[in-house]
């Protein structure tokens, strides 16, 4: 059995937290914490799974209110990210249309994703962590407040279904949670579950994902992103624009 097939078959019986299916299986890759050097593969390399995370749902436009008061028009590393997006990114499922807002053609990727942690200040430095614990820091050699962080791809696993999106935004509740995102210690969050993911309405609608639900997910490298509908829409996307390749 080709080794991606065995592991998705692995993901598949893996015991997602707060369910009961079957016998627990431990993935030693998991544990290894996220600071060493990851696995290489052909020389490119294979980042650790965190296993049972709790997902939010969150969208482009989201207005604030009193279980989430930041408002989602921007993001953290763009003060126009709905106007960029081409409008506001309808999870209402009569609204959309595949993984796609029926109202426009989105400009920048629909299948987005939020994590805790922001490796920049304001856009004018970076945090003092952020060259030891982010494990491609250094490849980029980047300018004082240049995040490396967004656009990075990230796959998601659930019950054997795997998703791929870009991370464009932070949060559940917290941008300096990097011991979660970058190691392994559980979200710093306790709210909503202790939710440690935003999953936007096009990764929601691929998994068949309830908002609350756990997902397993992890860093990957562009060349290990297969073909699917991450790789068909906008500017930020490398499939779409290669200018955009991290």
């Amino acid at each position: 059995m080709p080794s991606r097939q065995f592991f998705l078959l692995l993901l598949t019986v893996l015991p997602l937290w707060g369910q009961s299916q079957g016998p627990t299986v431990t993935a030693p890759s998991a544990h290894r914490r996220a600071s060493q050097a990851p696995a290489m593969q052909g020389g490119i390399p294979r980042y650790p799974w965190h296993l049972g995370t709790t997902a939010t749902i969150f969208w482009i436009g989201e207005k604030p209110t009193s279980r989430n008061p930041t408002p989602n028009n921007k993001s953290s590393w763009d003060v126009n990210w709905q106007a960029n997006y081409g409008g506001y990114d309808d999870p209402d499922p009569s609204a959309r249309r595949g993984y796609l807002p029926k109202a426009f053609t989105p400009k920048l990727n629909p299948f987005y994703i939020a994590l805790p942690y922001n490796d920049v200040v304001n856009h004018r430095m970076h945090k003092p962590e952020a060259s030891k614990v982010i494990p491609w820091f250094a490849r980029y050699r980047p300018e004082p407040g240049k995040t490396v962080c967004r656009g990075r791809w990230v796959e998601i696993a659930r019950n054997g279904k795997v998703c791929y999106a870009q991370w464009e935004d932070c949060g559940p509740f917290n941008t300096t949670d990097w011991e979660f995102v970058f190691m392994n210690k559980p979200p710093k969050n306790t709210k909503n579950g202790g939710a440690g993911i935003d999953v936007s309405p096009a990764v929601r609608d691929y998994m068949g994902l309830k908002s609350g639900q756990k997902v397993h997910w992890r860093f990957v490298e562009i060349e290990h992103v297969p073909r699917g509908p991450w790789c068909l829409y906008g500017s930020n996307n490398p499939f779409v624009n290669p200018r955009a390749r991290r």
